[in-house]
């Protein structure tokens, strides 16, 4: 009799460590399962990531984005229950060979011609510029969110659309730049900028710590806007909208300029760069037949050049203290072109 009972206590126990086993790996696997739902690439949020590559503030690159995020620089934010993938970069560290500008930005792994063309849209807010810079420079206080880059040639950029905000204002700009494709050498290239609420390229300040006129028309940070590039048989066709603001749309022809001769560049250009350098035309065919692709996120344009402080190009100290980029795009597509709408 004892020694059934005593049997019968040690099978009890053992099949009640044998539960507590199962509970405790159940549990373990339930708190595992939670935090990889939780963490999320900007991939799950943005599924297009296998079509890009990406190079980021501190220089890392990475081929494979399926997955990819790295805190501080390219990862996943969740605002009011809406994912979010961050793009962010300080205004010194280490960038591409071509620019001294940072950025974390996607570079489309394929390339196209404009009379092939592509599309490419997003749905974005600017959450942060540079809040320290020289007011007299075009480039200060603004970040570019979206690119087609040349791939030969002079390599340069037929469109980057901006978002610049003075300190001190409440709304900022949004614009895009046009890069000629300069007729002979590249020394005389230059950019023309059109405005698509706020104000252009053009508009600084009267001195180094002067901002021109707040923009009554501008965009705010983390106001939400979205823009379509959609390269069609050679034409680009550019659209942006914004809750609360006029829909904007433009043309404008990437296989045959519209800067041929001297007397054909516009006073913004004589009066922003002739004082410094010369002006060239563009060539007559502008980016006909030449390889192109798409870039977007955030392409830092405040650096050392344009007065901002970079503190000895310690990141940790510029994200602190006002001098970086971020950018949030909550939708974004890529792939080719569509007939436009008539």
């Amino acid at each position: 009799m004892k020694n059934s009972l005593f049997t019968f206590v040690v099978l009890l126990t053992l099949f009640a460590c044998k539960n507590e086993t199962k509970s405790t790996e159940t549990k373990a696997e339930t708190k595992s399962t939670i935090t990889k739902k939780e963490i999320k690439a900007p991939s799950d949020v943005i599924p297009f990531m296998d079509k890009w590559k990406i190079l980021l503030g501190d220089g890392t690159k990475s081929e494979d984005l399926v997955g990819f995020q790295k805190d501080d620089f390219f990862y996943v934010e969740t605002e009011n229950e809406t994912d979010w993938v961050v793009y962010k970069t300080p205004n010194s560290g280490i960038t591409s060979k071509t620019s001294s500008n940072t950025r974390t930005e996607l570079g489309e792994k394929k390339h196209w011609i404009p009379e092939e063309g592509g599309k490419l849209t997003g749905t974005l807010k600017v959450k942060h510029v540079s809040t320290t810079g020289d007011a007299t420079k075009s480039s200060a206080f603004s970040v570019v969110v979206g690119q087609i880059h040349s791939d030969e040639g002079h390599e340069n950029e037929p469109l980057k659309i901006y978002y610049k905000k003075f300190p001190g204002h409440t709304k900022g700009s949004v614009f895009w730049n046009y890069e000629i494709n300069t007729k002979g050498d590249n020394a005389g290239r230059w950019d023309y900028s059109t405005a698509v609420w706020g104000n252009d390229f053009s508009i600084v300040g009267e001195d180094a710590t002067t901002a021109p006129n707040e923009p009554v028309d501008g965009i705010a940070l983390d106001e939400e806007f979205s823009y379509e590039v959609n390269v069609y048989k050679g034409i680009m066709y550019l659209t942006f909208t914004s809750e609360g603001h006029e829909t904007v749309t433009f043309t404008k022809s990437l296989i045959k300029t519209d800067f041929p001769t001297k007397a054909s560049i516009p006073q913004q250009i004589i009066d922003s760069y002739s004082s410094r350098r010369k002006v060239s035309e563009e060539r007559e065919i502008a980016y006909a037949g030449e390889i192109n692709y798409f870039k977007q996120g955030a392409y830092n344009q405040a650096n050392v050049k344009t007065g901002s402080k970079i503190y000895e190009g310690d990141i940790a100290k510029q994200y602190e203290n006002g001098s970086y980029t971020e950018v949030w795009f909550k939708t974004a597509t890529v792939g080719e072109a569509t007939a436009p709408n008539k």
